[in-house]
Formats: structure tokens, sequence, C-alpha cells
């Protein structure tokens, strides 16, 4: 039985084929390896580049990740399931890792090792991932690395994914602590290039944290889900847990504190919508996790 990586793909034209080449066209990419492509109200070619692949493409209407995941999954027919997001490239070398860690015995839930890659971004965005990525939160946790492999008995712990921003949240709820692992594998988490991009992203991010908690009070008992999905955190975590054992991190702090209140602010803004600022860099493409020196 293949494991099955999904892909939700929405307006991915540009990039899709990005991370369709690290993944499909590797040297070790083989029949182990089933590949969807869930293209969701796209209103460009990211279905028909996707087929120039020879993958499994599903269209649907709405333009939703996590309707794109349903879909996706009607059509599935491999275990573990690895979700993953359109801008993250990922060799079958880390497929694999993920599918092994899920056949260790008590472990239902596998990520790999993010690396944000700040490249391409400006100073702004560097000084803010350099707050950002040591916060504690992350830690033992599925989101953050738009990756995420499950098993097939969390899976059916559930009929549907949920019509929400933040299904990494989601299933970090589903599963308890001691059944997720860190696979020690790179992949390489493409930041915003721009200060705007990325005040949209974490506005986005805002509202998918509210949402997914909205939903987990009105919806969330008959999943059992954990009563904290982010144990530990608050809004002080990035000057106690962060900055003031790393006073040199002080001037990238001030940045990290700007962003966050923009994004507040942005994120009241009449004119915002969730997808604002969700657009994919036109080059400087991540290396394939599994690959990565």
């Amino acid at each position: 039985m293949p494991i099955t990586v999904i892909i939700p793909a929405y307006n991915e034209e540009a990039g899709i084929a990005e991370t369709l080449r690290a993944l499909v066209h590797a040297p070790d990419f083989g029949p182990d390896i089933e590949v969807i492509v869930a293209a969701n109200g796209c209103r460009d070619r990211t279905a028909d580049v996707a087929r120039g692949f020879g993958v499994k493409v599903v269209e649907i209407e709405k333009a939703s990740k996590t309707a794109a995941i349903n879909a996706a999954e009607e059509v599935a027919t491999g275990w573990p399931r690895i979700y993953l997001d359109a801008d993250i490239a990922l060799a079958p070398q880390a497929v694999r890792a993920l599918g092994e860690a899920l056949a260790t015995p008590g472990v239902h839930a596998a990520v790999p090792r993010p690396v944000v890659d700040v490249d391409h971004s400006s100073w702004l965005v560097r000084a803010y991932y350099d707050v950002n990525a040591q916060l504690p939160v992350f830690r033992g946790r599925l989101f953050g690395r738009g990756v995420i492999a499950i098993s097939r008995s969390v899976r059916e712990r559930f009929d549907e994914f949920p019509d929400i921003i933040a299904d990494d949240l989601f299933l970090d709820a589903v599963v308890a602590a001691d059944a997720k692992r860190e696979v020690d594998v790179p992949v390489r988490v493409p930041a915003p290039r721009s200060a705007n991009d990325l005040v949209n992203r974490l506005a986005r991010a805002r509202e998918g944290n509210e949402q997914f908690q909205a939903w987990a009070r009105a919806e969330g008992e008959p999943q059992q889900l954990l009563a904290d999905p982010v144990k530990g955190s608050s809004s002080t975590s990035w000057l106690r847990d962060v900055v003031l054992p790393a006073p040199r991190l002080w001037p990238a702090a001030v940045c990290y504190v700007a962003m966050t209140a923009l994004a507040a602010r942005r994120r009241r803004s009449p004119n915002w919508t969730p997808r604002a600022g969700w657009g994919r860099p036109e080059s400087g493409a991540p290396e394939p996790a599994g690959e990565v020196r």
C-alpha cells in the first residue's frame, strides 16, 4: 500500500511545478508514493500543470483547503497520509522517513524539522523570524512545517476535516502529545518576502487560531480534542522564553512586536480577507526536504 501525499493548491500555477518536480521527478520516486493535487477555487492553470506530472488531480469550485483535502481523500488509496502545503518541497526520502516514523508503535503523527527559509526575505522579515523560530509553542507540535503525516487510526477518529483555516491546529489537537514525533529531516519553510506579506500571513494565522478555538468550543467534544492545543503559549512568551535569555535579540524583538501589532490592526481592516498576501515567491525555490545540506 502506498503512502498518500495530498497537496491542496489554490492558484498555484506559478509554483506547483517546483513542489511536484522535487517529489515525482526525484530519482528515487516510486510506486510506493501516491500523489494527489487538490485544486480548489483556482482561476489559473494549477490543475493542468499538476496533470503534466502524471499525478492524480481533483478539482473543486470552493476555495477551501480543508474542502480540498476532503475531496482528495475520496480518491486516495494509501496509508499513512501526508498533508503537504503547495509551497513546500518534499523529497521521496522525507516522505518515507515520515512513513517509517508512523510505523513505530505508539506514534500516530510525524512532522519534519522546520528550517525557515529567509534567503529572499527583507531584513524586517528576517528579524521577525529570529524571534518567532525560537518560540517554545512550536516544540512537540504539528503546526509550523507545512507537512503533517498521520496514521490511519488517527484519520479514522473523524469523518471529515472541519471547514476551518487552521487544519494543522485541528490535527495537532486530535493527536495526543506522546503520539507525535519530529523526524530529523529538515524541511525548508519559505518565509514571506516583504513586511507587508508577513503582516498578511500573521493576520491570517491569528484569524485561523481564533476560528479554531471557536470551532473547538462548539464542535470539538466529539473529537476528544486536547483542552489546550498550544499549552504553555502566552502573549509574553517571546519576551520570557526567547529575548530575555538572549539580549542580542532585542533589536529583532522590536520588529517582532511591531509586525505582530500591525497584523492585529490589518485583520481589523474592512478590506482584509484571510487569503490576502498568500502568494508564492516567483523564484528561489527551497531545496526539497531530505536533501538540505
